[in-house]
């Protein structure tokens, strides 16, 4: 997985590439513990994702309860697969995809 993050003000852009699993779940939730303090808007760009396990739905929640309290989180570029996990599991309704 590549995490690539892109700060302009307080808006946050992190973009992902790759699996987020078990395996690169907790790299991920470490970038958003050093990264989202301060952000009021929190873009996550899913265009190079290729596959989301449990585990990584897990860390995207974490991160929107975190961005529920200090402003807004959306997700963009949603291939076909990512948005079918969204939508078996519910995630599709608490999370703000464009």
């Amino acid at each position: 997985m590549i995490i690539e993050k892109n700060l302009n003000g307080t808006a946050l852009t992190i973009s992902i590439a790759g699996r987020l699993d078990t395996t690169t779940a907790p790299q991920l939730e470490s970038e958003f513990k050093q990264s989202i303090t301060g952000v009021e808007k929190l873009v996550l760009d899913f265009a190079s994702l290729e596959y989301l396990s449990s585990a990584g739905l897990r860390v995207i929640l974490g991160a929107q309860k975190t961005m529920n309290k200090q402003g807004e989180m959306i997700i963009k570029n949603v291939n076909e697969t990512i948005n079918e996990i969204f939508e078996v599991t519910g995630f599709i309704d608490i999370l703000t995809i464009e």
